[in-house]
Order: C-alpha cells, then structure tokens, then sequence
C-alpha cells in the first residue's frame, strides 16, 4: 500500500491543489528519503519552481515542474496533506514544501519508507533507475497476453511474486493480486511458465478491469490510506478474498484460506483456485 488506484487517486487530488503554484520554500525533516544528492541542494533546486503538472508511472508519484521532475514513492504508508498547516511540526511530517499560495503540502510518513528523487528534465525517465526496472501500464495497449507469455516462459517461479516485481506490469500489489488471480482461477502458487493462454487473456483482462474499478471507487483502504483531502478509499467494499480469511467464497462458498506466498500474506479460494499439480 499504496497500489496504482491509490497513487492515481493521490494524483488527480494534487492536481487539483497545487498545479500552478511555486514552491517558495522547502523543509526536509528526514534527509534518507531524498536519493539524488544533498537534502540541502535538493531543497535549493525546488525553490521558485512552478509545478506544471502531476503524472503517474507505475506507483511514483511525478511532479513535472518547470526544469525538474520531482518523484516521490509512498511505500507503504506515506501521504501528502494540503493546507495551511501549523509551525508545529507532527512528529511523522517529513518534508513540507511551503507554496506561492501561503499553502503547504506535507508529506508524512510513519514508517519513513518513501522516497524522492529529483532529475532535470533533460532526463529520459525510463533510462533512470527508478523506471528502468518497470514493465509496461496495465492500460498500455503493449499489455497483452503475448507480452507476459514472453516475459513468464520457462520461468518456475509462483505466478504472485513475479506479479509483484513491478517487471511484468507496474502498480499492482499485493490487494490487486489476490484479487486478480482469484478473478483468473489461478492459484497463486501456480508456476509462472505454466500458465495457459487463457490464463494470460484472463490476467490482462481482469487487471484492467479490477484497477479500473478500484479507481472509480478512489483506492482500497484497509489500514491507513487516505488522499490528501483525507478521504478513504471505497474500493475494500468489493474485495472477493483479500483480507477474507475465514469467510465463504463469494463464488462457491469454500471457506477462504489464507497462507504465505513470498513473505506476503494471501488469499485464495481452494475451489475456484485449484492447487497446481
């Protein structure tokens, strides 16, 4: 957490906050989240600059400014809140970026796992070690059956963790996963190079179709993700397995199970997923 609806939700809230607007100042409270350089050069270099758009790749947040691009990774529990904010700072606000609009935007973090990194705009972005391990977008028309068919062949790895990788597709995690494999009638365990051709239209399929669904509905909240105007998301509504440990199946009524797939807690139904051979 966050996963791609809920980066892609975070984006269309900024966009509507701060586009426009010039950072004035910059206060760096945890100097281990800025991977290019200096915190102190990184703060010199936002000043006076406009924030001309906001984009997404995968789970990166990308603040387009006028001779920059700004990245910031949430991990798993980070957040932007905009507003007039307070001289006293919370203990989990790690960076604030003080606007031309006598706004703030702070970044908070309780487990301090995000990142930022700052790159002229000179730079390609796929060439730059964040992007550069990515797949392609779930809504790319290169996202096909054949693509993945390439990528997972001969591989014996369990069809989850090589979701996770952020190398076949970006933005999915582990919510997404438990529920497009479920969707898929693929048991998470399922060797990778065995996947069948209708397994591969299945799982570019229902990608699509479950993170369209969690963006209409602005993400998942399960513990902690809120937008920046604070409001959860709605998407943990549907859910059909994950965080359903114990309870029926939606589809054949089997109790849900819950085990561990590569350090990850997942859910599955035994029926409609059978264990692979």
């Amino acid at each position: 957490m966050p996963e791609l609806p809920e980066v892609e939700t975070v984006k269309e809230v900024l966009k509507g906050q701060i586009l426009g607007h010039r950072i004035d100042d910059v206060k760096i409270y945890h100097k281990k989240m800025i991977k290019t350089g200096e915190a102190k050069e990184f703060s010199r270099l936002l000043i006076g600059q406009k924030v001309a758009d906001i984009k997404r790749r995968g789970k990166y947040l990308i603040f387009e400014l006028e001779d920059y691009y700004l990245l910031s990774h949430l991990r798993m529990e980070g957040k932007f809140f905009y507003g007039e904010g307070t001289d006293v700072k919370d203990k989990h606000v790690h960076a604030e970026f003080l606007l031309s609009d006598g706004q703030r935007l702070k970044y908070e973090d309780v487990r301090k796992f995000g990142t930022f990194h700052l790159y002229e705009k000179s730079v390609d972005l796929e060439s730059t070690p964040s992007f550069q391990v990515l797949g392609v977008e779930p809504f790319d028309e290169a996202f096909t059956a054949t693509y993945v068919q390439g990528l997972l062949e001969n591989r014996k790895i369990p069809i989850k963790p090589m979701l996770l990788t952020q190398k076949i597709v970006t933005g999915l995690g582990n919510i997404y996963v438990d529920e497009v494999l479920f969707a898929s009638k693929i048991h998470p365990l399922k060797k990778s190079g065995d996947l069948t051709r209708d397994d591969l239209e299945n799982v570019v399929n229902y990608t699509r179709e479950i993170l369209s669904r969690a963006i209409k509905y602005k993400g998942t909240t399960i513990r902690t993700f809120a937008s920046t105007h604070g409001s959860d998301g709605g998407f943990q509504n549907f859910l059909q397995v994950h965080t359903k440990k114990d309870q029926p199946c939606p589809h054949c009524q089997t109790v849900i199970q819950k085990i561990k797939v590569g350090g990850r807690g997942t859910y599955f139904c035994v029926t409609c997923q059978p264990t692979p051979s």
